[in-house]
C-alpha cells in the first residue's frame, strides 16, 4: 500500500480537538469537500460506526471505524469508493500533545490502486498530489473549527 500522510501543530489541546473529531458523523462540519455525511449506523462513536460521505462533486464513499481510541485517534477504512480508482483505502486522524502546549494532528492515508504498476505509479505521482492537497485542506479546516469552537465558548463563559 501506499502511504501519505499531513501534520499540523495546532494551538489547542488533545481533548479541545478531540471534541471535534470524535463527532465522528460531523466530518462535514470542517473537511471543506464533505458536502454532507449520512449517518449509516447509531449510539456511540467507536469501532464499527459507519457513515457515508457526500462530497462536493456528486461523488460518495462510506467510511467506517476499524480503530478508535478517545482522545488519540481513530482509523477508518474507505469502501464503495466507486469514483476512486483504488482497491483498498484506510484512513487514520491521530493526535499527539506537544511540549509547548500544541497538539499535533496526523492525517495518513494508506491506499492501493487498481491497474497494476500504472496504478501504482498513478499513485505516487498525482493520487499523492492530490491527497497531499486534500489532507492540507482538511487539517485548516479543522484548525478553524477548533479554533472558533474556542472563541465561541470564551465568549459564552
Amino acid at each position: 500500500m501506499i502511504h501519505h500522510q499531513r501534520t499540523l501543530d495546532i494551538p489547542a489541546t488533545s481533548d479541545a480537538i478531540w471534541a471535534v473529531i470524535g463527532r465522528y458523523m460531523h466530518i462535514d462540519e470542517f473537511a471543506p469537500q464533505v458536502a454532507s455525511v449520512d449517518a449509516l449506523t447509531t449510539g456511540d462513536n467507536g469501532v464499527g460506526s459507519k457513515r457515508r460521505c457526500h462530497f462536493d462533486n456528486g461523488t460518495s464513499l462510506v467510511e467506517e471505524v476499524i480503530a478508535w481510541k478517545v482522545n488519540h485517534s481513530y482509523r477508518v477504512r474507505l469502501s464503495e469508493m466507486d469514483a476512486m480508482p483504488l482497491h483498498q483505502a484506510e484512513a487514520e486522524l491521530s493526535l499527539t500533545p506537544t511540549l509547548n502546549g500544541m497538539t499535533r494532528v496526523t492525517w495518513s492515508f494508506d491506499y492501493r490502486v487498481k491497474f497494476g504498476p500504472l496504478g501504482w505509479l498513478m499513485g505516487q505521482t498525482m493520487m499523492k498530489l492530490m491527497m497531499g492537497k486534500l489532507l492540507d485542506a482538511n487539517l485548516k479546516g479543522l484548525a478553524e473549527k477548533v479554533q472558533s469552537n474556542r472563541t465561541g465558548t470564551a465568549m459564552a463563559g
